[in-house]
Protein backbone atom coordinates (compact mmCIF):
# COMPACT_ATOMS: atom_id res chain seq x y z
CA UNK A 1 0.00 0.00 0.00
CA UNK A 2 1.20 3.80 -0.14
CA UNK A 3 2.86 5.05 2.12
CA UNK A 4 1.33 9.00 2.41
CA UNK A 5 1.17 11.36 4.76
CA UNK A 6 -2.14 13.33 4.80
CA UNK A 7 -3.39 16.86 5.66
CA UNK A 8 -7.20 17.27 5.90
CA UNK A 9 -8.54 20.47 5.57
CA UNK A 10 -12.39 20.76 7.06
CA UNK A 11 -14.26 23.57 6.02
CA UNK A 12 -15.88 24.89 9.91
CA UNK A 13 -17.40 28.04 8.27
CA UNK A 14 -21.11 29.30 8.80
CA UNK A 15 -22.23 27.33 5.80
CA UNK A 16 -21.49 24.04 7.74
CA UNK A 17 -24.43 24.70 9.85
CA UNK A 18 -26.52 24.00 7.32
CA UNK A 19 -28.63 20.22 7.60
CA UNK A 20 -29.38 19.82 4.02
CA UNK A 21 -26.65 16.55 5.04
CA UNK A 22 -27.62 14.10 7.20
CA UNK A 23 -26.79 15.25 10.12
CA UNK A 24 -25.55 18.32 9.27
CA UNK A 25 -22.34 19.28 7.19
CA UNK A 26 -20.37 19.72 9.93
CA UNK A 27 -21.22 16.45 11.44
CA UNK A 28 -21.04 14.77 7.62
CA UNK A 29 -17.29 15.83 7.51
CA UNK A 30 -16.58 14.84 11.21
CA UNK A 31 -17.71 11.22 9.98
CA UNK A 32 -16.23 11.37 6.45
CA UNK A 33 -12.61 12.86 8.74
CA UNK A 34 -13.15 9.47 10.36
CA UNK A 35 -13.33 7.06 7.74
CA UNK A 36 -10.38 9.01 6.09
CA UNK A 37 -8.29 8.49 8.57
CA UNK A 38 -8.88 4.71 9.16
CA UNK A 39 -8.74 3.62 5.56
CA UNK A 40 -5.13 5.83 5.59
CA UNK A 41 -4.03 4.09 8.57
CA UNK A 42 -4.99 0.76 7.80
CA UNK A 43 -4.06 1.14 4.25
CA UNK A 44 -0.33 1.56 5.77
CA UNK A 45 0.42 1.64 9.41
CA UNK A 46 3.07 4.05 8.93
CA UNK A 47 1.08 6.52 6.94
CA UNK A 48 -0.11 9.50 8.61
CA UNK A 49 -3.18 12.32 9.18
CA UNK A 50 -2.90 15.69 10.18
CA UNK A 51 -6.18 17.86 10.49
CA UNK A 52 -6.83 21.85 9.87
CA UNK A 53 -9.48 24.00 9.70
CA UNK A 54 -9.88 26.98 6.86
CA UNK A 55 -12.89 29.05 8.65
CA UNK A 56 -13.19 31.35 10.99
CA UNK A 57 -10.17 34.06 11.20
CA UNK A 58 -7.83 32.11 9.06
CA UNK A 59 -6.89 28.71 8.55
CA UNK A 60 -5.62 26.61 11.95
CA UNK A 61 -3.63 23.71 11.90
CA UNK A 62 -5.33 21.35 14.31
CA UNK A 63 -3.26 18.26 14.82
CA UNK A 64 -0.26 17.86 12.74
CA UNK A 65 0.77 14.77 11.35
CA UNK A 66 0.27 11.64 13.63
CA UNK A 67 -0.92 7.87 13.70
CA UNK A 68 -3.08 8.56 17.29
CA UNK A 69 -7.21 8.84 15.92
CA UNK A 70 -7.34 10.36 19.25
CA UNK A 71 -5.41 13.39 19.04
CA UNK A 72 -7.39 13.63 15.59
CA UNK A 73 -10.89 13.05 17.12
CA UNK A 74 -10.17 15.98 19.64
CA UNK A 75 -9.07 18.05 17.46
CA UNK A 76 -12.39 17.62 15.43
CA UNK A 77 -14.38 18.61 19.02
CA UNK A 78 -12.41 21.66 20.06
CA UNK A 79 -13.51 22.98 16.71
CA UNK A 80 -16.10 26.47 16.32
CA UNK A 81 -18.13 27.07 13.49
CA UNK A 82 -17.35 30.67 12.42
CA UNK A 83 -16.67 33.54 9.71
CA UNK A 84 -15.62 32.38 5.69
CA UNK A 85 -13.66 30.33 4.74
CA UNK A 86 -9.98 30.89 3.19
CA UNK A 87 -9.35 28.19 1.07
CA UNK A 88 -5.97 29.64 -0.69
CA UNK A 89 -4.52 30.02 2.75
CA UNK A 90 -5.49 26.73 3.58
CA UNK A 91 -4.06 24.76 0.94
CA UNK A 92 -0.81 26.50 1.18
CA UNK A 93 -0.50 25.91 5.00
CA UNK A 94 -1.13 22.50 4.46
CA UNK A 95 1.00 22.02 2.16
CA UNK A 96 4.24 23.81 4.50
CA UNK A 97 2.53 21.22 7.11
CA UNK A 98 3.37 18.10 4.56
CA UNK A 99 7.17 19.65 3.87
CA UNK A 100 8.06 19.46 7.70
CA UNK A 101 6.98 15.60 7.99
CA UNK A 102 9.53 13.55 9.55
CA UNK A 103 9.11 10.91 7.51
CA UNK A 104 10.40 11.86 4.31
CA UNK A 105 9.55 8.91 1.88
CA UNK A 106 5.82 9.53 2.76
CA UNK A 107 3.80 10.98 -0.33
CA UNK A 108 2.09 14.52 -0.22
CA UNK A 109 -1.21 14.41 -0.79
CA UNK A 110 -4.36 17.01 1.37
CA UNK A 111 -8.02 16.37 1.39
CA UNK A 112 -10.39 19.61 1.30
CA UNK A 113 -13.58 20.01 2.40
CA UNK A 114 -15.67 22.55 0.93
CA UNK A 115 -19.20 23.35 1.59
CA UNK A 116 -19.59 27.20 1.24
CA UNK A 117 -18.54 29.82 -2.29
CA UNK A 118 -14.97 30.19 -2.65
CA UNK A 119 -14.19 33.97 -2.78
CA UNK A 120 -10.98 33.32 -5.07
CA UNK A 121 -10.66 33.77 -8.41
CA UNK A 122 -10.08 30.94 -10.83
CA UNK A 123 -6.45 32.76 -12.02
CA UNK A 124 -5.42 32.67 -8.35
CA UNK A 125 -6.42 29.00 -8.30
CA UNK A 126 -4.41 27.90 -11.39
CA UNK A 127 -1.39 29.54 -10.44
CA UNK A 128 -1.91 27.43 -7.01
CA UNK A 129 -2.34 24.46 -8.42
CA UNK A 130 0.82 24.77 -10.40
CA UNK A 131 2.65 25.50 -7.24
CA UNK A 132 1.39 22.50 -5.47
CA UNK A 133 2.13 20.18 -8.44
CA UNK A 134 5.73 21.44 -9.05
CA UNK A 135 6.20 20.34 -5.27
CA UNK A 136 4.70 17.06 -5.58
CA UNK A 137 1.64 17.56 -3.48
CA UNK A 138 -1.84 15.82 -4.74
CA UNK A 139 -5.42 17.61 -3.85
CA UNK A 140 -8.22 15.88 -3.21
CA UNK A 141 -11.69 18.06 -3.34
CA UNK A 142 -14.78 17.01 -1.28
CA UNK A 143 -17.39 19.59 -3.12
CA UNK A 144 -21.04 19.46 -0.99
CA UNK A 145 -23.29 21.95 0.11
CA UNK A 146 -23.27 24.92 -2.19
CA UNK A 147 -22.98 23.56 -5.53
CA UNK A 148 -23.23 26.61 -7.36
CA UNK A 149 -21.74 25.98 -11.10
CA UNK A 150 -19.27 29.15 -10.13
CA UNK A 151 -17.91 26.88 -7.39
CA UNK A 152 -17.93 23.22 -9.23
CA UNK A 153 -16.40 25.07 -12.11
CA UNK A 154 -13.50 26.79 -10.09
CA UNK A 155 -12.81 23.22 -8.63
CA UNK A 156 -12.77 21.53 -11.93
CA UNK A 157 -9.81 24.30 -13.27
CA UNK A 158 -7.83 23.42 -10.15
CA UNK A 159 -8.12 19.59 -10.59
CA UNK A 160 -7.09 19.97 -14.05
CA UNK A 161 -4.42 21.96 -13.37
CA UNK A 162 -2.73 19.69 -10.29
CA UNK A 163 -3.41 16.15 -11.78
CA UNK A 164 -0.52 14.20 -11.75
CA UNK A 165 1.09 11.11 -11.39
CA UNK A 166 -0.39 10.26 -8.01
CA UNK A 167 -3.65 11.37 -8.66
CA UNK A 168 -5.74 13.86 -7.46
CA UNK A 169 -9.13 13.89 -7.23
CA UNK A 170 -12.73 16.03 -7.37
CA UNK A 171 -15.66 14.44 -5.90
CA UNK A 172 -18.76 16.47 -5.82
CA UNK A 173 -21.32 15.09 -3.42
CA UNK A 174 -24.64 16.49 -4.39
CA UNK A 175 -27.31 16.19 -0.88
CA UNK A 176 -29.30 12.87 -0.22
CA UNK A 177 -30.39 10.17 2.23
CA UNK A 178 -27.33 8.68 2.42
CA UNK A 179 -24.44 9.57 4.84
CA UNK A 180 -21.62 11.99 3.26
CA UNK A 181 -18.78 9.07 4.12
CA UNK A 182 -21.46 6.22 2.59
CA UNK A 183 -20.88 8.28 -0.49
CA UNK A 184 -17.39 9.38 -0.32
CA UNK A 185 -16.26 5.37 -0.14
CA UNK A 186 -17.27 4.41 -3.80
CA UNK A 187 -15.37 7.54 -4.62
CA UNK A 188 -11.39 7.26 -6.07
CA UNK A 189 -10.38 9.57 -2.97
CA UNK A 190 -10.55 5.99 -1.17
CA UNK A 191 -10.69 3.39 -4.04
CA UNK A 192 -6.99 3.94 -4.38
CA UNK A 193 -6.97 2.52 -0.37
CA UNK A 194 -8.77 -0.50 -1.20
CA UNK A 195 -12.23 1.05 0.39
CA UNK A 196 -14.03 1.41 -2.83
CA UNK A 197 -15.72 -2.16 -4.72
CA UNK A 198 -13.78 -3.24 -8.02
CA UNK A 199 -16.06 -2.12 -10.28
CA UNK A 200 -16.95 -5.08 -13.10
CA UNK A 201 -15.42 -8.64 -13.79
CA UNK A 202 -12.32 -6.91 -15.46
CA UNK A 203 -11.16 -5.96 -12.17
CA UNK A 204 -11.78 -9.87 -10.81
CA UNK A 205 -14.83 -7.94 -8.48
CA UNK A 206 -17.30 -9.87 -11.05
CA UNK A 207 -16.50 -13.05 -9.47
CA UNK A 208 -16.92 -12.67 -5.91
CA UNK A 209 -20.62 -12.53 -6.53
CA UNK A 210 -22.64 -10.17 -4.69
CA UNK A 211 -23.77 -8.02 -7.45
CA UNK A 212 -20.47 -7.38 -9.23
CA UNK A 213 -19.24 -5.77 -5.29
CA UNK A 214 -16.26 -7.17 -3.71
CA UNK A 215 -16.77 -9.68 -1.11
CA UNK A 216 -20.48 -9.48 -2.20
CA UNK A 217 -21.19 -6.18 0.01
CA UNK A 218 -22.14 -3.00 -1.21
CA UNK A 219 -19.47 -0.31 0.47
CA UNK A 220 -22.30 2.21 -0.31
CA UNK A 221 -24.84 0.47 1.95
CA UNK A 222 -22.54 -0.88 4.56
CA UNK A 223 -19.13 0.70 4.06
CA UNK A 224 -18.03 -0.53 7.61
CA UNK A 225 -18.47 -4.27 6.90
CA UNK A 226 -16.67 -3.39 3.44
CA UNK A 227 -13.26 -2.17 4.94
CA UNK A 228 -13.38 -4.98 8.03
CA UNK A 229 -13.52 -7.41 4.68
CA UNK A 230 -11.01 -5.96 3.40
CA UNK A 231 -8.41 -4.80 6.01
CA UNK A 232 -9.38 -8.80 7.39
CA UNK A 233 -8.14 -10.46 3.81
CA UNK A 234 -4.81 -7.94 4.00
CA UNK A 235 -4.19 -9.39 7.47
CA UNK A 236 -4.92 -12.76 6.18
CA UNK A 237 -2.18 -12.31 3.53
CA UNK A 238 0.37 -11.24 5.97
CA UNK A 239 0.30 -13.80 8.28
CA UNK A 240 0.41 -16.56 5.09
CA UNK A 241 3.23 -14.24 3.72
CA UNK A 242 4.60 -14.13 7.27
CA UNK A 243 4.44 -17.87 7.60
CA UNK A 244 5.70 -18.75 4.07
CA UNK A 245 8.88 -16.83 5.06
CA UNK A 246 9.33 -19.02 8.71
CA UNK A 247 9.07 -22.03 6.73
CA UNK A 248 11.37 -21.09 4.20
CA UNK A 249 13.86 -20.24 6.78
CA UNK A 250 13.62 -24.05 8.54
CA UNK A 251 14.22 -25.40 5.27
CA UNK A 252 17.15 -23.63 5.21
CA UNK A 253 18.66 -24.38 8.47
CA UNK A 254 17.76 -28.33 8.13
CA UNK A 255 19.74 -28.32 4.51
CA UNK A 256 23.29 -28.94 6.60
CA UNK A 257 22.00 -31.66 9.10
CA UNK A 258 23.10 -34.93 7.23
CA UNK A 259 20.19 -37.56 6.81
CA UNK A 260 20.85 -40.94 8.35
CA UNK A 261 20.35 -43.65 5.64
CA UNK A 262 21.45 -46.67 7.19
CA UNK A 263 18.88 -49.51 8.02
CA UNK A 264 18.04 -49.99 11.95
CA UNK A 265 19.10 -53.37 12.17
CA UNK A 266 22.25 -54.94 9.86
CA UNK A 267 22.60 -58.03 8.18
CA UNK A 268 23.01 -60.20 11.47
CA UNK A 269 20.00 -58.35 12.92
CA UNK A 270 22.16 -56.44 14.94
CA UNK A 271 21.62 -52.59 15.39
CA UNK A 272 23.55 -50.78 12.57
CA UNK A 273 25.63 -47.35 13.09
CA UNK A 274 27.86 -46.23 16.03
CA UNK A 275 25.19 -47.96 18.57
CA UNK A 276 26.04 -50.99 16.97
CA UNK A 277 29.95 -50.10 16.73
CA UNK A 278 29.89 -49.89 20.56
CA UNK A 279 27.80 -52.60 21.62
CA UNK A 280 29.94 -55.29 19.40
CA UNK A 281 33.09 -53.00 21.67
CA UNK A 282 31.46 -53.73 24.72
CA UNK A 283 30.82 -57.52 24.05
CA UNK A 284 34.65 -58.13 23.10
CA UNK A 285 35.70 -56.68 26.43
CA UNK A 286 33.53 -58.48 28.20
CA UNK A 287 34.90 -61.82 26.51
CA UNK A 288 38.18 -60.42 27.14
CA UNK A 289 37.66 -60.20 30.92
CA UNK A 290 36.24 -63.62 30.69
CA UNK A 291 38.84 -65.12 29.41
CA UNK A 292 41.35 -63.69 31.60
CA UNK A 293 39.34 -64.44 34.52
CA UNK A 294 39.27 -68.19 33.36
CA UNK A 295 43.32 -68.47 33.20
CA UNK A 296 43.48 -66.54 36.80
CA UNK A 297 41.49 -69.71 37.89
CA UNK A 298 44.06 -72.26 36.10
CA UNK A 299 46.79 -70.83 37.37
CA UNK A 300 45.60 -70.94 40.61
CA UNK A 301 44.18 -74.82 40.83
CA UNK A 302 47.93 -75.63 39.37
CA UNK A 303 49.89 -73.98 42.14
CA UNK A 304 47.41 -75.34 45.04
CA UNK A 305 48.32 -79.28 43.33
CA UNK A 306 51.73 -78.62 43.59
Amino acid sequence: MVLEATMIVVDNSESSRNGDYVPSRWEAQSDAVNLIFSAKTQANPESSVGLMSMGGKGPEVLVTLTTDFGKVLDGIHRTKIRGHTHLATGIQIAGLALKHRQNKSQRQRIIVFTCSPIAESEKDLVKLAKRMKKNNISIDFIAFGDLEPENTKKLEVFNENIKGGDGSHLAIIPPGPSLLSDTLVTTPILSADGVAPRGGPEDGGGESGGGGFEFGVDPSTDPEMALALRMSMEEEKARQEKEGKKDESKGESLEGIPEENQPLLDAQGEASGSGGDKMDEDKKGSDGQKAEKKDGDGDGDKMDTA
